[in-house]
Order: C-alpha cells, then structure tokens, then sequence
C-alpha cells in the first residue's frame, strides 16, 4: 500500500470548466514536483489533465522525471470506447500503469450495463495480455451491487474497482454499503474525506468535502476492511475542495489541504516515504 496523489487532488490549479481559471494552470511536470515535495510514491494522472495531450517528446520527458523523483504513475480516463480504451492501453504500457481506471460515462453517452459489459468484455484479451488491469469508479449512476454484477459478468481477473470514498453518495449509498459489495474487487482507491452537515434553515443537508483526516471518513476502518478482503490498495487523495471567492484564494486553500491530507495519510500508512523537503 503507497500514498498518492491524483490530478483531482489539484482540480482547481489545473482548472474547472465553468468557473475562473487559474492565471498559470498546473501542469504535468509541475505536479510531479508538488508529489516529490509532499513525499509521496505515486502520481495518477486523471481526465482532468489527461497524458494523451502530450506529444511522445513531451511523454517521454515525463516519465524520465518520475523515474528520476522515484514517483509510480498511475493512469486514468473517461469513456469506454473500444478505440479510446485500447489507447489507453498502449498509454499505460509506456508510463508502466498496472491499471487504467475508467470513469464510464462520458457528458455524452450513458450506456447501460448490457452494453458496458459487452464494451469491456472485448478489450480484455488485450488488456489480459498485456497485464494491465481496468479499474472502474463506483459513481452516481450505478450502485455497488449494480456494478459487481457488472465486474462478475465480464469475468476476468483484469477488471475491478477504483473505490471512490465518496461518490456513491449520490446513489445513496455511504462507504460501509460500498465495501460490503465490491471490496473484494478493490484495485484503487481514491481517498476523498468528507463531511454531512445540517443547512442553516434545517431542510436539508450539504455534503462537502474537507481535508483527509477532518471529515468523517473513517480511513482506518476502511483499510482493515480492505485487507480482510486480501487486498492492498495504493491511496490516492482526491480533495473537493470547497472555493472561496477568488480563484487564487482557491487555489491556495486547496494547497493547504493537499499538504494537511498528505500528513495524515502518512500516519495511517507508517510505511510509506517521507518527504524530505
């Protein structure tokens, strides 16, 4: 098990659609150097700063970075189309992923479960052999058991979960319901805390995130649950971070709770590296 931090981790310096964009973006390079100074072991680019943008110059400098800061990368992406999912492939053979985690839906297909097993069906005789594994995120649309049905309908020991501490929130379904279906199917997780709290006029509830360690997730419990299912994930943060009313303000919040989650996670995983900066 290896702490790490994800593209998501960073969503505001790297940019949101919609809202206020960053005056210098982070890049790539730039969060390798950010998880080097935070001690962690692994990077996980998502689809929020996706490595199929960069040229094969531009790839190749990166990984010979990460190799250099001992970093493990890790890669991600959304959508399940069999061209897209096999170039991921071949993304995940050069950066020497051993999974890519998949978000099903894209802003503009939906597919039901019948048509994502048969998507994903035919692309792991490929990823089989080339030892790379797919992790599908639990998200809103399907709930847990929904989505096992879905892993034990394919039927191969390349596919399995990348556990969103959260998302299933808007399934209605908190963590313990989650790890009660797909725990034994874990390859990932992505360590997002939170917190449920009461609005100001008592109708209704506000769920929102809050540094590692501060909310209500409780990370010790969810790893011996996750080890008495024989599995040992790596950790990757993830943050929603709530914005403030200037982007920089944002950014630097999100900064600080990226550095206050690295350190608690570092408690919870005694084993993993210090930073040294």
């Amino acid at each position: 098990m290896h702490i790490g931090i994800s593209t998501y981790a960073y969503t505001w310096a790297i940019g949101v659609p919609g809202y206020p964009l960053p005056d210098a973006p982070l890049t790539a390079f730039a969060l390798l150097d950010r998880a080097h100074a935070l001690g962690v072991d692994v990077v996980q680019f998502a689809d929020n700063l996706p490595l199929d943008r960069l040229n094969t110059a531009e790839l190749d400098e990166l990984i010979s970075r990460a190799r250099t800061l001992n970093l493990a990368l890790e890669i991600g992406t959304r959508g399940i189309a069999y061209e897209h999912l096999m170039h991921y492939l071949a993304l995940a053979q050069a950066v020497a992923s051993p999974f890519v985690r998949i978000v099903i839906d894209t802003a503009d297909l939906h597919p039901d479960p019948p048509d994502i097993v048969a998507a994903l069906r035919r692309v792991m005789p490929d990823y089989e052999r080339a030892g790379v594994r797919l992790a599908i995120e639990n998200h809103d649309r399907f709930r847990a058991r929904e989505l096992r049905s879905m892993i034990e309908q394919i039927g191969s020991d390349h596919v399995g979960v990348c556990l969103d501490t959260v998302n299933s929130f808007g399934a209605l379904e908190g963590p313990d319901v989650v790890l009660d279906a797909l725990a034994a199917h874990v390859i990932n997780v992505h360590v997002k805390d939170f917190q449920v709290r009461r609005m100001s006029h008592n109708m209704g509830f506000i769920v929102e995130g809050t540094p590692a360690g501060d909310g209500m997730l409780d990370l010790p419990w969810l790893m011996d649950q996750l080890r008495s299912h024989g599995r040992d994930p790596n950790l990757i943060l993830e943050l929603w971070t709530p914005p403030e009313l200037a982007i920089n303000d944002t950014i630097a919040k999100e900064s600080a709770w990226a550095e206050r989650s690295v350190h608690y996670l570092h408690s919870v995983v005694p084993s993993a590296r210090i930073a040294t900066t």
